[in-house]
């Protein structure tokens, strides 16, 4: 692959947030961790450091802000002030400072700021650069879901994320990718700078994954699994440096792990996007 060796992230969104987990990525040389303040009910932050505080700083620990708990559940928003509180109040959950924080899913409330989007961007992103001006975090990042809404907004008063994450893998469409792809252009990121999340768009147990066989994309005569192919290859859809995986079993991070070794065609992923933008078109027509 281009750019920086292809790093794995464990993601903790449905994890169990057991300590044999944190312990078994370590030993498996996985020593990045990924979570949000909203994950596990608005406890991941406190519930990691109670039951692996000592295991924490091992880690490269990313966090995400943006959604708040509300007497109707979870709400987004983009309000600097409570962007910046919640930065200062995951270092303090997590007894260190987050090596990361991503500014969590901003098209949820950008769909409702209308004209006012690129304003409400840019100052949601000047929160998070000013909180790692203060030391609170080491970095900040953008993780969106669905970064098609984000492309229109990026101009010269947006500031720009040292880190993208976006879905990747063979699931994600093709208006995702490009979306992707033009927000990496705009801000003139290395692939080593943007992060995929959510590889098998959900589990490797999906009835999809029967029927495809990943390994078409694999150089070389590597035996790998059809789920580690699936792995390697969206680290190519679209170019990413890392990518965020969850598990609550050691055995199947390992298995990620070891994919790590696969090579991909890459003239073969650029037509299986010709593939999707042509089945794009065709359902427009």
């Amino acid at each position: 692959m281009r750019g920086a060796d292809p790093r794995v992230v464990l993601g903790l969104h449905r994890s169990r947030h057991e300590r044999r987990l944190l312990t078994g990525a370590l030993d498996l040389g996985v020593t990045a961790l990924d979570t949000s303040t909203n994950y596990l009910g608005f406890r991941s932050h406190q519930v990691l450091a109670q039951t692996a505080g000592d295991l924490l700083p091992k880690f490269t620990v990313s966090t995400k802000v943006g959604y708040f708990p509300g007497p109707g559940g979870a709400g987004h928003s983009l309000d600097p002030v409570r962007l910046h509180a919640a930065v200062e109040q995951s270092a303090g959950d997590l007894g260190q400072e987050p090596d990361l924080v991503f500014l969590h899913n901003p098209e949820h409330s950008l769909r409702e700021a209308g004209p006012h989007g690129q304003e409400v961007l840019t100052e949601a992103c000047a929160a998070l650069d000013d909180a790692t001006s203060k030391g609170l975090c080491a970095a900040w990042g953008i993780a969106s879901w669905d970064p098609s809404s984000l492309v229109g907004l990026i101009g010269p008063t947006v500031p720009r994320p040292a880190t993208l994450m976006v879905r990747a893998g063979l699931l994600v469409g093709v208006r995702t990718l490009d979306a992707a792809d033009a927000l990496i252009k705009a801000w003139d990121l290395d692939p080593s700078e943007v992060w995929g999340m959510s590889p098998f768009g959900g589990s490797t147990s999906d009835s999809v994954w029967a029927k495809i066989d990943p390994r078409v994309f694999l150089s070389g005569s590597r035996q790998l699994s059809c789920v580690q192919a699936a792995f390697i290859a969206a680290y190519h859809l679209p170019m990413v440096g890392t990518m965020a995986v969850g598990t609550d079993e050691p055995a199947h991070l390992g298995q990620l792990v070891g994919a790590l070794v696969g090579e991909v065609e890459e003239p073969t992923v650029q037509e299986y996007r010709s593939l999707l933008r042509d089945r794009s078109h065709d359902q427009l027509v």
